[in-house]
């Protein structure tokens, strides 16, 4: 999940300071390239999931950036490139952006453009995944391989989704609160044959009672007191396409007649109206409610229950597919930074361990808002486990949950390093030695982060660095910070 810059520069010098600039000033991670064959090797291993950013430079042995850059565009075109060279020939920088570069610098470049440009880079990369996100929502394309979790756990049920999309017959999405019943139906209506017609999402638990009937099936003008317009009725909207009925078990038990009929006869009755209208629709309901037991309590109608589930998919709760919740994460930090217009962050380590031991009562929409709320706190480029602390404070009565809140409490407490003031034999520590140990504390508990390891022990980064080269203090992979 780490939103790394990969450096193609043939030049040693160049590189090193490139990556020293990313690190210091953005706390991003780098991949270094001699040339661009390099880079495309880099790229078609899985590493280019984890680049967020390609900077190549134009004139190198073997391959230079111009052979590179239009495969890399083409290849994989949600990686911006940034193209870098010595050369003052406006009409190579021309070349480079026909070619789909995101912005061209010249060398010797000012530290500042570089890191503005980078950051404008990321942004608008976010930005355009997010357009494209909401494109398909509005225009019917959102599909089952918009889901998130396709190659975790909602593998099954997008297989039993797409046999429900070749259909035409009703279907009953089943699963808790905040479980994605919504963005499954939408997946269904896109890949249908209804996909470039109406899809109307109608959330039955939140229409007043006596508004139910008129905003279903509408109503003719006049028909009630405050029927001042004539009104086509949300059925009637959805005409060709697919209507959405969410917490389809709150409707009262008049309306589910009507419901039936709808279902039976393709027709809607409204409010005040002389004669019934033909709708052409197709009917997707969902509900976190055991119908069969409200069926059996009389509060639904057996003949609705039945026709309504004639195709049933039951969506699992997030605590039942652990494997989709850092795809989910890194979804929602995208999309929450491309409306805050901050670059990507990533989740250190132990924060994803958290998010991975937590047990998800609320299930996608509690993530949700967990991350939302994370990336406000968030104020460098990394988000940790102490962004996460409120769901130490998410009580529930279930085991499963204290496990949960068990394990993070761990993840927590095993990122926490003791320093003794003395050593084995008695003697006091040196300063220095403390000093050292401490750093080196700091560093494992912000997974490296140095800016985050400085604020913790209450000194300035640039002291902090300092010291590091002071102390010759390397990194766990043993590069020397």
């Amino acid at each position: 999940m780490n939103n790394k810059i990969l450096i193609v520069e043939d030049n040693l010098i160049q590189r090193e300071m490139l990556e020293t600039l990313i690190r210091r000033k953005m706390n991003l991670s780098c991949i270094n390239a001699e040339h661009g064959r390099e880079a495309l090797d880099h790229l078609a291993r899985d590493d280019h999931k984890e680049i967020a950013l390609v900077i190549l430079d134009l004139n190198m042995p073997i391959m230079g950036g111009e052979e590179a850059l239009p495969i890399i565009t083409q290849s994989y075109p949600h990686v911006p490139v940034i193209m870098l060279t010595g050369s003052k020939d406006t009409t190579d920088a021309v070349r480079a952006m026909k070619n789909g570069a995101t912005d061209f610098i010249t060398k010797p470049f000012q530290n500042e453009r570089m890191v503005i440009t980078i950051q404008n880079a990321l942004k608008l990369n976010i930005l355009k995944k997010e357009v494209n996100r909401l494109q398909s929502v509005q225009s019917g394309t959102f599909a089952f391989h918009n889901l998130i979790g396709y190659d975790g756990g909602l593998e099954r049920i997008i297989g039993f989704g797409r046999k429900v999309a070749a259909s035409d017959i009703p279907a009953l999405i089943t699963g808790p609160t905040g479980s994605g019943k919504e963005l499954l139906s939408r997946a269904i209506h896109g890949e249908s044959h209804r996909g470039t017609q109406p899809f109307i999402a109608v959330n039955c638990g939140a229409i007043p009672s006596q508004l139910v009937e008129s905003t279903l099936f509408g109503h003719e003008k006049g028909s009630f007191t405050g029927a001042t317009d004539k009104v086509a009725g949300k059925f009637r909207e959805a005409d060709g396409g697919t209507i959405f009925l969410d917490e389809v078990g709150e409707l009262p038990l008049e309306t589910q007649v009507k419901l039936l009929r709808v279902l039976q006869q393709k027709e809607v009755e409204p409010v005040g109206a002389a004669r019934p209208v033909p709708v052409n629709v197709r009917i997707i309901s969902a509900t976190h409610r055991d119908l069969t037991a409200e069926v059996e309590k009389r509060t639904f109608r057996e003949d609705l229950y039945f026709r309504l589930n004639v195709l049933e998919l039951e969506l699992p709760a997030l605590k039942d597919r652990p494997q989709d919740i850092l795809p989910l994460a890194q979804h929602f930090i995208e999309r929450f930074c491309a409306s805050h217009e901050r670059i990507p962050l990533d989740l250190t380590k132990p924060a994803q361990d958290m998010l991975r031991a937590y047990n998800w009562p609320g299930n996608v929409r509690q993530l949700e808002n967990a991350i939302n709320r994370a990336l406000v706190l968030c104020d460098d480029n990394i988000i940790n486990e102490t962004h996460f602390s409120n769901l130490l404070n998410t009580n529930t009565n279930t085991s499963t949950q204290d496990q949960g809140t068990a394990q993070i409490n761990n993840i927590i407490t095993n990122t926490h390093t003791k320093i003794a003031f003395q050593n084995k034999d008695g003697t006091f520590k040196t300063l220095e030695t403390l000093e050292v140990e401490a750093m080196k504390a700091a560093l494992a508990h912000c997974d490296q982060n140095i800016t985050q390891a400085a604020k913790i022990l209450g000194i300035a980064k640039s002291t902090f660095y300092r010291k590091l080269s002071q102390y010759n203090i390397t990194q766990n992979n043993g590069e020397t910070l």
